[in-house]
């Protein structure tokens, strides 16, 4: 009997053991991607043959976009019991494992296969589900649709505003590989090929060529030559697959948002107003000059949907028509500075802005009344930079953006705050709508956010990223503040020094 109890918790203790094991070795999911990190990452790639895996930075506004749709072509692939798994790796919190696999651009997908963790795939970034999975869609199978006789290319031209057909005389090898290849890194756009002649005939083409064709008629073509390599096909594909303006709806927004032209120069115009058609043909003339260069987008004020897209860029419609030249990588705007909309006074802005003349929009709500009576104080555009670089006092300022709950929830804390520091005279609590007033500085995180300008010389700003409750944040302002004084006093005894020699020079002439 005892015998028979030993073995009997033996098996068990085995049994949990083996339990507790396999429990370690889980690799946690969120929304069906696997949360990868450096104690995982290896077992990882030897469980799965391929693994798909996004480097993001989560309060990167280029990668919040990206997360999500990652999520969805995950819970697809998840589904249709695919081979192939997805995984994300913050690289704010695994920074030694991004730098060990040399990461160096956030967001970025690399394909792993058969656990070789040295020899990636590297991946476009893909910005929609469904561009990932034609992606690997692309990568299994042909990454082309053969198009084989006139009604299949008929269907083929007529199923989306924009394809790409190749026709080659030799559809297995030489120069169209590199077609291949560049089908299955745009997943974004169909790809069709053919080497039937009759298609050849129809588009009057002899040789190797690639033709946009927009809304089923030829729009653009490359003549492909024995030594034209991927990166000039897709040059040309990125350069015209947009019109020469484009207008700003629900089907073209993500395109437009996703083009690797960076400088966008906008008009905020009423399609039914009467100088419509004399405003929008010096635009479009305007585009024509700086195709690649600058992304000519019209936006139509009298359209309801494009309510929020207008709230972005602080335009109301009864200012229209306006134009506007942002840069998506810092979103800096640039107004042009005159009322006339005619195609000369266009290209001069864009010309002065691409050769870095242009001065920054900077906008501002109007200083409110009493501002600076209430505990915590309101600032604007107009008077942020007077406030906050006061070298006599410590500003604390919360960042916030007036529709967002999350901003929202912190004004109770900044009223006990403000109320915490009432009696210092040295100390202010502020608080401006960044969504509404741009300030000259360089945020770098998302809204809310939370920034000390303390009482020094030069225009000093210390970010606060702690947690965001009362006591943690007078910690870290009494230290900043301590900081402070001991660096202005240096700073004092310098600036007497230099006073004192200066009068010590001219007394020595004398």
């Amino acid at each position: 009997m005892k015998v028979y109890v030993t073995l009997c918790l033996s098996l068990c203790v085995c049994l949990h053991k083996a339990l507790a094991e396999s429990d370690s070795d889980a690799i946690l999911e969120d929304k069906d991607v696997l949360v990868l990190t450096k104690s995982n990452f290896e077992r990882a790639l030897k469980r799965h043959n391929q693994l798909l895996v996004h480097f993001y930075a989560p309060l990167s506004g280029q990668s919040l976009g990206s997360i999500l749709e990652f999520r969805e072509a995950a819970g697809t692939l998840k589904e249709a019991e695919s081979d192939v798994r997805l995984g994300g790796v913050d690289v704010k919190k695994e920074k030694d494992l991004a730098a060990s696999l040399n990461i160096t651009i956030i967001p970025s997908l690399r394909l792993y296969l058969s656990g070789d963790k040295n020899n990636p795939v590297y991946c476009p970034v893909l910005k929609s589900s469904a561009s990932i999975l034609t992606w690997l869609k692309r990568r299994r199978g042909p990454s082309a649709d053969i198009i084989s006789h006139l009604t299949q290319l008929e269907k083929f031209i007529g199923g989306d505003e924009l394809v790409v057909l190749g026709l080659f005389k030799d559809l297995e090898e030489g120069i169209v590989k590199v077609f291949y290849e560049t089908a299955a890194d745009i997943a974004d756009l169909p790809f069709g090929v053919t080497g039937h002649d009759e298609i050849f005939s129809k588009y009057e083409i002899s040789g190797d060529t690639v033709l946009l064709i927009r809304k089923s008629k030829p729009d653009k073509q490359f003549e492909m030559g024995s030594s034209t390599v991927k990166k000039d096909l897709v040059q040309f594909i990125r350069l015209y697959e947009m019109e020469l303006v484009t207008e700003y709806n629900g089907m073209t927004a993500s395109k437009i948002l996703n083009s690797e032209v960076l400088d966008h120069f906008l008009l905020f115009i009423n399609k039914t107003d009467k100088g419509f058609e004399e405003i929008y043909h010096a635009f479009k003339s305007t585009a024509g000059k700086l195709r690649g260069k600058v992304l000519f987008v019209m936006i139509d004020v009298s359209e309801s949907r494009n309510g929020r897209v207008m709230e972005y860029f602080r335009v109301r419609s009864e200012e229209a028509p306006q134009v506007r030249m942002v840069n998506l990588s810092d979103n800096v705007q640039y107004q042009l500075p005159s009322d006339q909309f005619d195609a000369h006074t266009l290209l001069e802005f864009c010309l002065s802005y691409l050769d870095g003349k242009a001065k920054p929009k900077l906008q501002s709500e109007p200083i409110p009344e009493n501002w600076d009576t209430q505990p915590v104080k309101e600032l604007v555009g107009m008077n942020f930079e007077k406030v906050a670089f006061n070298h006599n006092n410590n500003v604390i300022v919360l960042f916030y953006a007036q529709w967002s709950s999350e901003s929202r929830a912190l004004f109770p804390l900044w009223e006990e705050l403000a109320e915490h520091f009432s009696e210092k005279d040295d100390v202010i609590v502020a608080k401006i709508d960044i969504m509404a007033n741009d300030v000259n500085l360089h945020l770098g995180e998302k809204n809310p956010s939370i920034k000390l300008f303390p009482a020094v010389y030069s225009e000093r700003v210390v970010p606060y990223s702690g947690k965001r409750k009362l006591k943690p944040i007078i910690t870290f302002m009494k230290k900043e503040i301590e900081k402070a004084m001991k660096d202005k006093a240096k700073e004092e005894e310098r600036r007497q020094k230099y006073v004192n020699e200066q009068k010590a020079a001219v007394k020595e002439e004398l």
